[in-house]
């Protein structure tokens, strides 16, 4: 597990430091069901992806150093950016083509008791409705076997926070956590099926918590509609 120690620790609670007061700054930040994300061990936090400045928010919410975000692998060439995540265990990874090799060192993180932040959708919503989710984020539930926590975003969308950053406004961002679930170890026969139930699961738990406009491709899907009922 990640401890906040050493110099690389003095770093982290920098830039832990800078991000508060950007944040402060910039957004009025609201967090909802922060009691649903356990504050120890290992779990899968599934998020919707609706601006650049989403992987920032969790070290803003969460003070926690066992937490690990996949990263599109283009960023890494960045030099500041790959700076940054190195000290906020940032993982770079190739977001089109699905590396076995990495998805065993997410696995292997979080049986090390860390915990991985990381957005099904696997990139920004440009319109900030949820766009179809992608089947990684389930393997890698079913595989591990360790809950899902579903967490929804609002106000990040890039053109709101730039917009009001010209305005000298703040943005009204909010970030609620749901119920943790486990999904079923993935079946022998069938996968691909199982994979993509298990995909619309996650997607739709994370649709429950957002207001309807943000719903996406998954408005109108029946376990949606399932678990708005139950709620």
């Amino acid at each position: 597990m990640q401890r906040g120690n050493g110099a690389k620790g003095k770093m982290r609670k920098f830039l832990r430091g800078l991000i508060h007061f950007v944040f402060e700054l910039i957004a009025e930040v609201e967090v909802i069901g922060k009691e649903n994300v356990p504050e120890s061990g290992a779990f899968v936090l599934a998020t919707n992806h609706i601006g650049i400045i989403d992987i920032a928010m969790f070290h803003y919410v969460f003070d926690r150093f066992d937490m690990f975000i996949p990263v599109a692998e283009k960023w890494e060439r960045v030099g500041w950016i790959n700076f940054i995540g190195r000290h906020l265990n940032f993982l770079f990874v190739d977001r089109f083509n699905p590396d076995l090799k990495a998805l065993r060192k997410m696995i292997g993180l979080m049986e090390a008791g860390n915990s991985l932040v990381i957005a099904p959708e696997g990139t920004r919503s440009r319109t900030g409705a949820l766009i179809e989710g992608k089947p990684g984020v389930a393997y890698l539930a079913a595989r591990s076997g360790f809950p899902v926590v579903p967490v929804a975003i609002t106000g990040t969308e890039d053109k709101v926070i730039w917009g009001n950053v010209k305005r000298f406004r703040k943005s009204r961002v909010t970030l609620t956590g749901g119920i943790p679930f486990t999904l079923p170890p993935i079946p022998k026969e069938n996968r691909d099926e199982a994979l993509q139930g298990y995909t619309d699961e996650i997607m739709c738990q994370i649709a429950a918590l957002l207001p309807e406009h943000y719903r996406g491709v998954y408005a109108e899907h029946p376990r949606l509609k399932e678990l708005l009922e139950k709620k």
